[in-house]
């Protein structure tokens, strides 16, 4: 290695020179990478092929992929869809090509952010992912079933990754002041264990940030008698994100009082646990795709606007970040919050849900068969239009026919729903045969 190299792995932030180098080193994830799983094996016997690495940021994705390369003695190349576009990925596969041709050495092509390239960018990559040319990782925040072209997601295996726990960013900060190489192991450091986990608290599951917050602290702390003493002060002040006075079960608790404010309609209580949370580092999408969630779960039908109103926060949040898209949040809390309530979406799913558990065998009806316009009228299937938008008709499997899942409550919009046919309420029939 020459000096600039040596310049540049020194000069590095913390994160980048701590980054595990083997699979016995990467911490996390044990339900992908623990012994006898399906991405170990295919890592350790070279037979990974293509796949997409989703999950939130500083989990190990980008880490994983440098890992899998380097143990298949495989070239490594990453592209960021943001910044980069065909052209850039054009030029790899070309090398690659090359270098599968001349040396029998594959490449791996890891796509950072890859739900952010189009469908035509996408296709580019489809020609060298079918033909071996690359084995081809995406990694991305996005669930890709519902953000990428089916074409990428169908040619890949999916792995998702889980933030990183309590434990593992733990072992990520001690491993770093203890490695002599490319930590701090060479300087004596007294971190104080309210500062340790503050650092813990404060990261989010996400390595990096917990590492680029100890970086800070330690480099800017001067020594005394020759060892640096971090205290919960200086961590705090060191941190992107305010105190942390909050463990694990104190986060999931405010989670369920914020939860159980917006179903009791206690705007007041629901926006201080909100706003609590959000001052402690919790990511406030967190929030936003919960009040998603209760604005059908506890709304529902009596007010669908609630869930529109959600959805606008959460995409406010996504596109405007803070402090600004925490307006339009507070916004959705109080109107969901102010809305009429009812479970009644719910309630209906479990009971299908539980109809489909005791007749999911069970054949389609005759008449609803997949059967062209002039079959269909042979098997007595009513095209509800001839009829002026509704005819009563069977539509349920034979031994579920008169079951009835949705009822409307009395709150709100949905008082004013009539169900076709007068329905009344039927129990799901729990002895039916599958």
């Amino acid at each position: 290695m020459d000096l600039f190299s040596d310049n540049l792995k020194n000069k590095a932030p913390l994160a980048e020179r701590m980054r595990p180098r083997t699979l016995d080193e990467f911490i996390g994830q044990p339900q992908l990478i623990k012994k006898g799983s399906l991405l170990r094996r295919a890592i350790e016997i070279d037979r990974l092929g293509s796949c997409i690495f989703y999950g939130p940021p500083g989990t190990g994705k980008t880490t994983l992929a440098s890992i899998v390369a380097t143990t298949a003695n495989a070239n490594f190349k990453i592209l960021n869809a943001v910044t980069s576009g065909v052209a850039d990925a054009k030029k790899i596969i070309e090398e690659a090509k090359k270098e599968l041709e001349m040396y029998g050495r594959r490449t791996y092509l890891m796509l950072d952010e890859c739900h952010r390239w189009s469908k035509a960018q996408s296709d580019a990559v489809l020609e060298a992912i079918e033909k071996g040319y690359i084995i081809f990782i995406g990694s991305t925040t996005e669930v890709p079933y519902t953000s990428m072209t089916r074409a990428i997601v169908s040619r890949c295996r999916i792995f998702e990754f889980k933030p990183l726990t309590k434990e593992d960013i733990k072992q990520v900060i001690l491993n770093a002041l203890s490695d002599k190489e490319r930590g701090f192991g060479n300087l004596k450091i007294n971190l104080d264990d309210d500062a340790l986990e503050h650092f813990i608290l404060t990261s989010g599951g996400d390595a990096r940030v917990a590492l680029g917050n100890l970086e800070i602290a330690i480099l800017s702390t001067p020594a005394v008698k020759n060892a640096i003493k971090i205290t919960k002060n200086i961590a705090k002040e060191c941190t992107t994100g305010r105190s942390v006075s909050i463990d694990t079960d104190m986060y999931y608790d405010m989670l369920s009082a914020f939860c159980k404010s917006l179903r009791g309609s206690d705007a007041d209580a629901a926006l201080y646990w909100s706003r609590r949370m959000n001052k402690a580092g919790i990511d406030p999408l967190v929030i936003a795709r919960r009040l998603v969630a209760h604005a059908s779960e506890d709304v529902g039908l009596a007010n669908s606007n609630a869930l529109v109103v959600s959805m606008s926060a959460l995409n406010a949040i996504e596109k405007m970040g803070q402090p600004e898209g925490l307006i339009p949040l507070s916004h959705a809390i109080i109107y969901v919050c102010m809305s009429p309530k009812s479970n009644s979406v719910v309630v209906a799913m479990a009971k299908a849900d539980e109809d489909v558990e005791n007749t999911y065998t069970g054949p389609v009806p005759d008449h609803l068969k997949n059967y062209n316009y002039a079959n269909e009228k042979r098997k007595k299937y009513k095209y509800p239009h001839d009829y002026g938008g509704y005819v009563d008709q069977q539509y349920l499997p034979d031994e579920i026919k008169d079951h009835v899942y949705y009822l409307p409550s009395t709150n709100g919009a949905e008082k004013s729903i009539v169900l076709p046919n007068n329905k009344t309420a039927v129990a799901p029939n729990k002895k039916t045969n599958k």
